[in-house]
């Protein structure tokens, strides 16, 4: 039977009752014992009369148990206790001329795809510090890119942000109950949570999960997945998640240009963060999670899509549709993620103008709720300066709003799945974030996906510059 679903769900029932004994039959108990005290009383002797002592300890006792029962199915609070960025070493930047330079000299581009390239970069809104593993650098990097290059970059960013982790929390890696990782290109055998278990030499009994192919943002999807098992697990219960993506081991030898767009954009990065159910040593709270996927829709689902060139070269298109579907499915997901958070006031506002529109077919403008009456700080993936642009003008978001993304792109490109946890470290380094502020990271990946996070400050940092240690006194900067 217990193999069966509902042999499953008696057997977890039966683990949280075990695990709350003294609240489970203290409760009904102390409920059952105030009820016959009361029953006793001289003003309700004589509604009470006609009841025995038993009867009313028997109300008393099931009382109690469906406040036990309630509060037991009650999703638990669940806590960012710290995290951290890996900052590539200096040795691995690309200024704009080591950049110019470098795609000038591979043989495989055309010169149509060489000025394609240097006039994107002119306009991409990257900084001169942003960082390429070492293949990256060579000329020609696909004719000596291996496997191995992509297991030693993952190794790199990955355990430094994790080594950073546990020693700002004092945190064991024994102590690690759940371990959720996410890359999208870079899967080896054995798994990418498999290396990081062998490293750290975690526990044998540790659930992990390791999610591939989900795009720029796994991050946020690895965080709802952390979410639901540690509702699962014990109280305070501790779960790291892993987010980073690799450059080395695919780099795309054509010259279409939709395929050379990340060639461009994409740096490196990675972050590990640390979640608990307890609150003891947290520094933020997960109001809320949603996650939108529109891949029903054709040009939604083929906007970022992995496949062969007319060369039989393999590379990620970039569809020139991605900025509107970016656009579209995160209306979608305010839509879904608004009643969570908004006032009431800007509820009644938006309700009325979606219900307008929906009679009028369309021919009312939807109202756009006033989020920054909700949000004190905004962290938009940093996927392109064209998916930021878009998102600030769609929302009509000011400058500081949207500098932590901006100047994120700068500074570290873009990140994939990792990069919303950089801009949370330039809010943090700037010194702005005070207790009870609320921030909404939003991450945009292929599908197409639109995940957003809500966090509340629980306990401030203001001196954690993390990967902004050496720069965050040059920020924010003018970028043309």
């Amino acid at each position: 039977m217990s193999s069966s679903p509902v042999g499953k769900y008696l057997k977890t029932v039966f683990a949280k009752i075990v695990d709350n004994f003294l609240l489970t039959i203290a409760v009904p108990f102390a409920t059952a014992a105030v009820i016959v005290g009361a029953s006793r009383s001289d003003e309700l002797t004589p509604l009470l009369h006609s009841v025995r002592n038993t009867d009313v300890l028997t109300i008393g006792f099931l009382l109690g148990t469906a406040v036990i029962v309630l509060v037991m199915r009650r999703p638990r609070a669940v806590y960012l206790v710290d995290y951290a960025c890996f900052r590539p070493p200096n040795t691995h930047r690309v200024p704009s001329a080591g950049f110019v330079e470098h795609v000038q000299q591979v043989s495989h581009w055309t010169e149509r795809s060489k000025r394609f390239l240097k006039r994107l970069y002119e306009r991409s809104g990257l900084g001169e510090e942003t960082c390429v593993p070492l293949v990256g650098h060579y000329i020609d990097p696909y004719k000596y890119s291996k496997f191995e290059d992509g297991r030693e970059e993952a190794e790199m960013a990955v355990f430094s942000a994790i080594d950073e982790l546990f020693s700002k929390t004092s945190i064991a890696p024994q102590a690690v109950d759940i371990l959720v990782t996410n890359c999208s290109e870079f899967n080896p055998t054995p798994t990418f949570s498999d290396m990081i278990i062998n490293r750290y030499k975690m526990r044998s009994d540790i659930h992990h999960v390791h999610l591939s192919s989900m795009g720029c943002s796994a991050g946020l999807i690895s965080i709802e997945l952390v979410k639901n098992l540690l509702q699962a697990a014990p109280f305070g219960a501790n779960a790291l998640v892993v987010s980073t993506e690799t450059l080395s081991d695919n780099p795309y030898p054509g010259n279409e240009r939709a395929m050379l767009l990340p060639f461009c954009l994409f740096r490196m990065g990675g972050a590990a963060v640390l979640l608990s159910t307890s609150p003891s040593m947290a520094r933020f709270r997960l109001r809320c999670i949603m996650r939108t996927l529109t891949a029903s829709s054709d040009q939604s689902y083929q906007c970022i899509y992995k496949e062969e060139d007319d060369k039989g070269y393999t590379g990620v298109n970039l569809s020139t549709e991605l900025v509107a579907v970016a656009a579209r499915t995160l209306k979608t997901n305010i839509t879904s993620i608004a009643p969570l958070v908004l006032p009431p006031s800007e509820k009644l506002l938006f309700a009325a103008s979606f219900t307008a529109r929906k009679l009028l077919n369309g021919r009312v403008k939807l109202y756009i709720p006033d989020f920054l009456s909700v949000f004190q700080h905004l962290c938009i993936h940093a996927g392109g300066r064209a998916v930021i642009d878009g998102v600030q003008r769609n929302f009509s978001l000011s400058d500081e709003k949207i500098e932590p993304s901006r100047m994120t792109l700068h500074r570290f490109g873009n990140t994939s799945s990792s990069s919303i946890w950089y801009e949370l470290a330039y809010v943090e380094a700037k010194g702005r974030m005070d207790k009870g502020n609320q921030v909404w990271m939003i991450g945009f990946g292929s599908g197409f996906k639109c995940n957003s996070a809500v966090w509340e400050c629980i306990r401030p940092v203001h001196d954690a510059h993390g990967p902004w240690a050496d720069c965050i006194d040059r920020y924010p900067m003018h970028i043309p």
